[in-house]
């Protein structure tokens, strides 16, 4: 974008957060602050927080490069998911999310005249267009299933300037609720580059995490919620007794959820919630990484854009991934992944022991992958988008 004009990034998330969500919201708004743009986060603010180590800020915990930063705008909302179980989370959430778009529309408006609008909320986004004179992008990391919800989409695209669907499988769930597809562009996540540019050998990182030097080593980063199939990466260890698996991610409960399934397979460590610098450490360490999404929900299959598929591919580890539509829009079986059946621990056990033993394939699929890698950073991610819409409003 030739112009230099200031950009809100609205995200109902916390920060920080052991959520990856929050990680991609820093990382991407800094990247549109380093393109020069005045770039401001408007986040919630909720009631339970994750503390940082004193003497460290926000940015240096995302590992994101010295330099000019996005400004930080904490949003109130109505917060009480947290106080109940999660059966009973779904109308205290609606709560939330209406609190804090409501909240967020209003703070924008007041402190953000001329700003571009790049909201990931679609109930702010319909606050904020009220206003034909504002100029709102909305990013789309999932088709509403809900009636209301999507009636909102429908309404929205066309007062909106344009949308930025996370994965082709979005945007064409998108398109078949009637939205234009010219009005849409498909942006991947990506990675941080600052986080790889001094890269730890593998066995310093062994060293590092304690791990053994040289055990064949298959490595997960990343959230433990059901879908992502990580219960089914458990059950494929329990086939592959030679390999060392190990699991770096997930909240309290789903890690705890995940040893109690674990108990008793020596092969298998699960170390939870690691900071995201640390991250690149259990990359580097590994002989291959692993995303097996299950076939289902969609978020799983066709709108996920997992941030571990890039950070791999900046450390150059090559992948063994669930074979689902978001994946195969990543990854080549073959070229520079294997693809593995999902919802099929014995097919994933295979996939893993044929890879574990193609030391060859792996090198070229490692090389390959990493070729990919600068395509995929957050500066060429937002210099995309930023040119992208520039043509959206002409």
């Amino acid at each position: 974008m030739k112009s230099t004009r200031a950009i809100a990034l609205v995200a109902n998330t916390r920060l920080p957060s052991e959520r990856a969500q929050a990680l991609q919201v820093v990382q991407s708004a800094s990247a549109f602050a380093r393109r020069g743009h005045a770039t401001t986060i408007y986040y919630a603010r909720r009631r339970e927080r994750v503390e940082l180590p004193a003497g460290t800020t926000l940015f240096q915990h995302y590992a994101v490069a010295p330099g000019v930063h996005p400004g930080l705008r904490e949003v109130p909302c109505i917060d009480w998911i947290d106080a109940l179980p999660r059966a009973l989370q779904f109308w205290p959430a609606r709560l939330q999310e209406w609190s804090f778009s409501r909240n967020a529309a209003r703070s924008v408006s007041r402190e953000c005249a001329g700003a571009l609008v790049l909201s990931r909320e679609i109930e702010c986004a319909r606050e904020l267009v009220r206003d034909p004179r504002r100029d709102v992008f909305l990013e789309v990391h999932r088709v509403p299933g809900g009636a209301t919800r999507r009636a909102w989409l429908l309404e929205l695209a066309g007062a909106v300037r344009g949308l930025i669907a996370i994965s082709g499988g979005v945007r064409d769930d998108l398109v078949a609720l009637g939205l234009q597809r010219e009005s849409i562009t498909v942006e991947h996540d990506g990675f941080e580059a600052a986080r790889f540019a001094a890269p730890i050998t593998r066995e310093a990182a062994r060293r590092c995490l304690a791990l053994d030097p040289h055990a064949p080593l298959v490595v997960y980063t990343g959230g433990l919620l059901d879908w992502k199939g990580v219960d089914e990466l458990v059950d494929a260890a329990r086939l592959i007794p030679e390999a060392q698996f190990v699991v770096a991610g997930g909240l309290a409960d789903d890690v705890a959820r995940l040893r109690s399934r674990a108990d008793g397979l020596a092969n298998v460590r699960i170390d939870g919630f690691q900071p995201p610098e640390r991250v690149a450490v259990y990359l580097a360490a590994g002989d291959l990484g692993v995303v097996p999404n299950r076939s289902r929900p969609a978020i799983a299959a066709r709108y996920t854009s997992p941030l571990k598929v890039f950070e791999a591919m900046a450390a150059g580890l090559p992948l063994v991934a669930s074979d689902v539509p978001a994946l195969r829009e990543l990854l080549t079986d073959g070229v520079d992944a294997w693809l593995a059946p999902p919802d099929d621990a014995a097919g994933l056990a295979a996939v893993l022991r044929a890879a574990l033993a193609d030391a060859s394939g792996r090198v070229a699929r490692a090389q390959r992958f990493r070729a990919r890698a600068p395509e995929h950073t957050w500066d060429a991610r937002a210099t995309r988008i930023l040119d992208w819409m520039e043509t959206r409003l002409r």
